[in-house]
């Protein structure tokens, strides 16, 4: 496996034009089915085995400032430590985890999520979008890279004659807006997007990396980011 590194001079040295290309190639066209924004098909509040986990998208401690700057929000308005990591203990989640995920509502779908009367789905803070949302169905695989969004639909290599460690590919991840027309200028937008998400995740990583030193916290909840340990509500977290 390449080190963070080396990866993030591959992400830097991604040409637009090609990742564009790629995106032409698979073709995407948003629906507004808000199946990226929401946890699951499940009704709001079932229960049972089939109930869907809450949607997880992964923001960046300057996104969520941006959003709450947008907005007016509080940091939890906005943004939750990432669940993964974390366990149930006697007066609720506890443990250590890497990372924030947008808030979501009582039904797991992202809070900042809408639908009309005709059910057709809208974000509402839609100009201060996180890169993820502003790139999904989409991600940059490089080389070791593992993907958070889950098994990918469709890819397509972006250096044919790379193997292995050196393989750099786009992947295209499930949604109803895969296949369609995608005209060029959108293309690069998206293309531009995905470039500048792949170069934040590498530089967060690293950042998380550097940062890191054990908390071991005791019935409570902490949250390691590039600028450092954190509580649930975004402040320093002091032992």
């Amino acid at each position: 496996m390449e080190s963070l590194e080396a990866e993030l001079e591959q992400a830097r040295n991604l040409e637009v034009a090609a990742l564009a290309d790629a995106i032409e190639a698979i073709g995407f066209e948003c629906t507004r089915c808000g199946a990226c924004c929401k946890a699951g098909e499940t009704a709001c509040g079932e229960d049972g085995d089939d109930a869907p986990e809450p949607h997880t998208a992964t923001v960046f401690p300057d996104e969520i400032r941006d959003l709450q700057a947008a907005g007016d929000y509080d940091f939890r308005d906005v943004a939750r430590p990432m669940p993964y990591g974390l366990h149930e203990g006697a007066d609720g989640p506890e443990g250590e985890t890497f990372e924030w995920a947008l808030q979501t509502d009582d039904c797991g779908d992202c809070t900042f999520y809408a639908e009309d009367d005709a059910g057709v789905g809208a974000c509402t803070v839609h100009a201060d979008r996180p890169l993820i949302c502003k790139t999904y169905p989409f991600s940059v695989a490089l080389g070791g890279t593992s993907q958070p969004m889950g098994e990918a639909v469709d890819s397509v290599s972006l250096d044919p004659e790379a193997a292995g460690d050196e393989a750099v590919r786009l992947d295209a991840h499930e949604c109803e807006g895969l296949g369609r027309d995608i005209d060029r200028d959108h293309a690069e937008e998206l293309a531009g997007a995905l470039k500048e998400r792949a170069v934040r995740e590498l530089e967060e990583a690293i950042g998380v990396r550097d940062n890191y030193a054990p908390a071991n916290p005791e019935g409570e909840v902490v949250v390691h980011d590039s600028e450092g340990a954190k509580r649930p509500d975004g402040t320093a977290y002091e032992e």
